[in-house]
């Protein structure tokens, strides 16, 4: 049995660890609801946009012609864009979205497919720098708290990477936000955009937004050159808004379990600390009866 010293040691050590997990626990849950109110204000916005961009699409004469629009015969290059975060602790946040795009590029490689990568967050950085696969971009400091500005340069990134032919179709893989306990992994196709995505929407909205005679200043089709590309940033921000709460939870509930661990360690050691010392007690009284034997012997 380990010295009562040692255990005590022990103690300390766990007891320590337990006040910063709780501390992170805590402050995890704080950013939480943060990052909660950031997409439910975030969705009006996306919504409303994809209403504008269905009503201008229906007074345009052709859509065509617009480059984030215009799918590829020949599927040759796809371009993989994982969401990670900066930081670990935070259970398997970040494992569950690596091992998901690894995945899918073992199966895009087996349908004979080049695959690109443009990595999102530290952790997603160095894993798959550590796998020695190239990237084509790397975007990383703010995924915890992440800006419009920062969506605008992954978007800005990944569409020069599809209207210069580089890649043929952009896919995110990013942990959809469920709940504080629950985060699904979701991959979606970003570019091309679908013709389909113009149609969707409440009709009879659309029908009453473009009821009256409106003249458009520029053409439609201009005015919906420039929407896609603040479509696919709306998209990449609302993506990494939803990973932004989901580290947080997944952070919030590693550190509660944590917390909990330790707290049961320390009993655990408590129980051990305390035999530890009776041993020690029950040794010295046999000892002073031997010592005591022997001088009445």
């Amino acid at each position: 049995m380990a010295p009562v010293q040692d255990i005590k040691r022990r103690i300390r050590s766990v007891r320590n660890t337990r006040k910063i997990t709780r501390a992170l626990e805590l402050v995890a849950a704080s950013k939480l609801k943060r990052a909660q109110s950031r997409i439910e204000d975030m969705r009006p916005y996306a919504d409303r946009m994809l209403e504008l961009m269905a009503g201008t699409a229906r007074a345009s004469s052709s859509v065509r012609g617009l480059p984030l629009l215009q799918t590829r015969e020949q599927e040759q290059s796809v371009a993989i864009v994982p969401l990670t975060g900066d930081r670990g602790l935070a259970g398997a946040f970040n494992s569950q979205i690596l091992r998901r795009a690894l995945a899918l590029e073992r199966r895009l490689r087996g349908e004979g497919k080049q695959v690109r990568w443009v990595g999102v967050g530290r952790r997603g950085v160095g894993s798959l720098r550590f796998r020695r696969l190239e990237l084509a971009g790397e975007f990383t400091g703010f995924t915890d708290q992440p800006r419009y500005t920062d969506a605008q340069a992954i978007a800005h990134r990944v569409a020069e990477l599809y209207t210069e032919e580089e890649v043929d179709r952009v896919i995110l893989v990013y942990n959809h936000f469920e709940s504080a306990l629950v985060q699904k992994v979701t991959v979606q196709d970003i570019l091309p955009l679908s013709e389909d995505l113009l149609e969707t929407g409440d009709e009879e909205r659309q029908d009453d937004a473009m009821r009256g005679d409106f003249i458009f200043e520029p053409e439609p089709e201009q005015i919906l050159e420039r929407l896609l590309p603040v479509y696919v940033e709306t998209e990449i921000y609302r993506a990494l808004l939803e990973s932004a709460a989901s580290e947080h939870g997944a952070r919030m509930t590693a550190m509660r379990s944590a917390t909990k661990n330790a707290g049961e360690l320390i009993d655990t050691l408590t129980l051990a600390m305390n035999r530890a010392r009776q041993a020690e007690i029950t040794q010295e009284i046999l000892e002073v009866v031997a010592g005591a034997d022997a001088l009445t012997g």
